[in-house]
């Protein structure tokens, strides 16, 4: 039975470069990502977002289902390049400013809170020519710019802030393992763009509290993604190996803003590659969040590596394995989603209980939690039961986690529209509304209707 307080919060969410499509329309710019979709061989069937769902288009059909849902947050990220076409204020594109300004508006007039990440990803294409993206140590005070105009223009109405969406996901993906944009691999480019992105995200708060929170009245946070390390076995090696991928995975970013400075177990490792926050850094970064954005999906098990195994699994642990030294695997009588991810509710309770323990027991705020399935539309219904039964599972283990003091106050979905999928392309559905790309006809999936029934259950 799930049990929620009466003030807790219900949302889905999405991200600009994968539903809004108009990708060279109404004055953007384009993105690291345009530019990687142009690769041969980089994405799943050479699936680009030129187009994705259209949502620049439909926006308003988009916001009418959520409207239908009774849902009462949405999470969704701005294009960087469609408001500033080449990443810095030399050019503010007063079209895309425009573009946000309705859907903020349409969603308050249908009593949706909008939520805002300012970065998921989609880099302007020109701060990666220019200034080499995320490793160059000027970025952060060019995100710091295109924050201020944000908040300037969006922020008498917007409340809820994130600055940054999976960090690691930028770092780690992007320039470590190359198998997203920018598509770099390094054992040293991860660590030095996780620092300027530490930093971005402190400068952004900075800019937010000193000029605009006390007068808007908003919250400013971070979201981080991290999957449940369980240790294989009670052994002290392997219980010190599922910690210490949990510090190379969530703390590396989360222990500077709650903590001060980076794990003990990162700086031993890495050495001199970790970069070093000075005395005014760690000022900025410490305290940075006044809420704590959790990103989850999955859960392994994690195992002290022999040396013997070779490189083992690398993109699970959570940053480079040879850092590491973890072995990851999952149970065969887990159940997998069509993405090869586990479905364990209870590694969701067991993060949520994790991160109160560490971290002095924060508003936790899951900005994704959901599922890809092979969805097939008959009849124009979508029965997706397996989704159904995820959330389910998930909830409960949420609900649990409230039961035992975790101060959990909202949950939104991933994600409102099956959309481009990052290098999956269109192969992967996570939507509770089916899309077809080929129409840009919504159905609303059985999950759709379940949520909204649950929202009115629960509020």
């Amino acid at each position: 039975m799930l049990n929620f307080p009466t003030n807790f919060l219900w949302g889905t969410a999405t991200s600009s470069f994968q539903i809004e499509g108009a990708a060279d329309v109404g004055g953007k710019g384009p993105s690291i990502w345009d530019a990687y979709c142009q690769i041969p061989g980089n994405i799943a069937n050479g699936d680009t977002g030129n187009i994705a769902c259209d949502h620049y288009h439909k926006m308003e059909e988009d916001v009418a289902l959520m409207a239908n849902m009774n849902v009462k947050a949405y999470r969704f990220s701005i294009a960087w390049a469609r408001i500033l076409p080449d990443g810095t204020k030399s050019i503010i594109n007063e079209e895309g400013i425009n573009f946000y300004n309705r859907l903020i508006d349409t969603l308050i007039s249908n009593g949706i809170e909008p939520w805002i990440t300012l970065y998921h990803w989609d880099l302007p294409l020109a701060l990666h020519m220019t200034y080499d993206g995320w490793i160059d140590d000027r970025i952060s005070d060019l995100f710091g710019d295109y924050a201020d105009i944000c908040f300037e223009r969006f922020g008498d109405r917007v409340k809820h802030w994130i600055t940054i969406n999976e960090a690691w996901v930028v770092a780690i993906l992007g320039y470590g393992q190359g198998v997203f944009a920018p598509g770099r691999t390094s054992n040293t480019e991860p660590y030095i763009a996780g620092h300027n992105l530490l930093l971005a995200h402190a400068k952004a708060v900075d800019i937010y509290r000193s000029k605009y929170q006390s007068i808007q009245q908003g919250q400013i946070g971070i979201t981080n993604n991290c999957d449940w390390r369980e240790p294989a076995t009670d052994s002290p090696q392997d219980q010190e190996a599922a910690t210490r991928a949990l510090e190379f995975f969530l703390a590396w970013f989360a222990d500077p803003i709650y903590l001060g400075d980076y794990p003990q177990s990162m700086k031993e490792r890495l050495g001199n590659r970790l970069p070093t926050f000075t005395k005014e850094e760690i000022a900025l970064v410490k305290g940075s969040s006044d809420f704590f954005g959790l990103n989850h999906y999955t859960t392994m098990y994690a195992a002290e590596a022999n040396p013997n195994d070779g490189e083992g699994d690398i993109y699970g642990n959570g940053g480079l394995s040879e850092d590491q030294d973890v072995t990851l695997s999952v149970d065969p009588d887990w159940e997998l989603t069509s993405m090869n991810w586990a479905v364990v509710p209870w590694g969701c309770q067991k993060l949520l209980e994790w991160i109160a323990q560490r971290y002095y027991n924060p508003p936790i705020y899951i900005t994704e939690n959901g599922c890809s399935y092979e969805d097939t539309e008959v009849n124009s219904i979508i029965a997706d039961q397996k989704r159904i039964e995820f959330f389910e599972g998930y909830l409960e283990a949420c609900s649990k986690a409230i039961q035992n003091g975790v101060n959990l106050k909202g949950y939104f979905i991933w994600s409102l529209l099956d959309n481009f999928e990052w290098a999956s392309g269109y192969t992967k559905r996570f939507g509770i509304h089916y899309v077809d790309f080929k129409t840009q006809e919504r159905i609303p999936k059985d999950s759709a209707k379940w949520y909204a029934e649950l929202i009115s259950k629960q509020t």
